[in-house]
């Protein structure tokens, strides 16, 4: 457990999983604020909107007529970041020039997809019940099955997909390349730069292996090479879960917290508490506790402020396509990264400092976690006013 004087002294903290170093200044919290606010989030979203994109039976951007789904709709998304066929580009000879140490490049190719988590306009992870979150995550485990290299050892015990047939709206179970990786995510809200309200995630697969991940995955080698053979995120969740000062909710088969070396102020990571490789791994039960868990947590972001509380969530699990080391050592997790601050118009800003030198912090992932404990009870935009005390 951390040293109390932790609370009241500027620290670093050092984040194992990345092989960096987050600066704490808990003193700071004091400080007055006169910059920028957000505007807080309203809760009067209808649940069907005519001029959405994504809702049911609407026209996209691109043309294309959403059909009349009822849980999740998968699509290529019509803008995607990164394309299956493009112009073939053929990296220069590394001669030792000048050029060919500093002005290289290398093709990315890939495809993208839009997943949206419900018909309605208005419901968010934190307004579906657990049961409605379980077709999301296994919409995601479709995706990731449909995606992963035959050679992969999770192809040896991945079921097969339920994916339907390609058609014109998903083109889902066809690609015309093996990729490396899979990056499922959430941006929610406009402070995090989403472009449309219906709650709805992307996943974007790739030719090259992305930096974040790549990080994670190289500490996590180290530590199962030196730790004769044990899982970093497995031992960190039992630490974690024994205890409990940064536990913000657990149960059988995950644990969530705010890490003890968090850069955001309410960032939390949800883990699985047993060694589960990627979502391939989980049973029907685990599914279920994997969505009892996001549940609780974006329940928990909407209830502090009492906001649609913004944030960018991503999963990390083994690679699509890699070796035996990289598939063994991969740990799932969930990041969720929040930028506000203090209140639901006053956010944290990675600005300065935290660009020039390393992350910085002033609420510590502690007082973060008591915060959040406090804020499991029924969803403020639901409950009765004696239910949301």
């Amino acid at each position: 457990m951390p040293e109390p004087i932790l609370d009241d002294i500027s620290h670093r903290r050092y984040n194992p999983l990345r092989g960096s170093w987050v600066l704490v200044s808990p003193h700071r919290t004091k400080r007055p604020w006169q910059g920028q606010q957000e505007a807080a989030t309203g809760t009067t979203v209808p649940p069907y909107d005519p001029s959405c994109y994504l809702c049911p039976g609407n026209k996209r951007a691109a043309g294309d007529v959403n059909p009349n789904y009822k849980n999740t709709f998968v699509f290529v998304n019509d803008y995607s970041a990164v394309k299956e066929e493009q112009a073939e580009y053929r990296p220069p000879d590394q001669d030792g020039s000048l050029s060919s140490l500093f002005l290289r490049a290398q093709s990315v190719s890939g495809k993208c997809y839009v997943v949206t988590f419900a018909s309605s306009h208005n419901l968010t992870l934190a307004d579906l019940d657990p049961r409605d979150i379980v077709p999301i995550i296994n919409t995601w485990t479709d995706l990731y099955i449909a995606h992963l290299s035959p050679s992969s050892p999770l192809a040896k015990t991945a079921s097969a997909t339920t994916l339907p047939p390609s058609s014109h709206d998903t083109n889902a179970t066809h690609s015309k390349s093996q990729y490396r990786y899979m990056q499922i995510f959430e941006n929610k809200g406009a402070a995090m730069g989403c472009s449309n309200p219906h709650p709805h995630g992307q996943i974007w697969t790739t030719s090259s292996l992305p930096e974040e991940p790549a990080l994670e995955l190289e500490q996590l080698k180290r530590y199962h090479r030196e730790q004769g053979g044990c899982h970093m995120l497995e031992d960190y969740a039992q630490l974690e879960s024994d205890q409990q000062e940064r536990t913000i909710f657990e149960n059988s088969a995950f644990i969530a917290v705010c890490p003890w070396w968090a850069t955001w102020p309410f960032e939390t990571m949800i883990i699985s508490r047993q060694h589960r490789r990627a979502l391939t791994d989980f049973s029907s039960s685990e599914v279920s506790l994997l969505a009892e868990i996001i549940s609780e947590v974006t329940r928990r972001y909407d209830n502090l402020f009492e906001t649609q509380f913004p944030y960018s969530m991503g999963l990390h699990q083994a690679p699509l396509e890699g070796s035996e080391e990289e598939i063994k050592c991969s740990h799932f997790h969930i990041h969720f990264y929040p930028p506000l601050l203090r209140s639901a118009t006053v956010r944290k800003f990675l600005v300065g400092y935290e660009m020039m030198a390393e992350p910085q912090r002033d609420i510590t992932p502690e007082q973060a976690a008591e915060k959040l404990r406090g804020c499991g009870r029924v969803l403020y935009r639901k409950g009765t006013a004696g239910e949301r005390q």
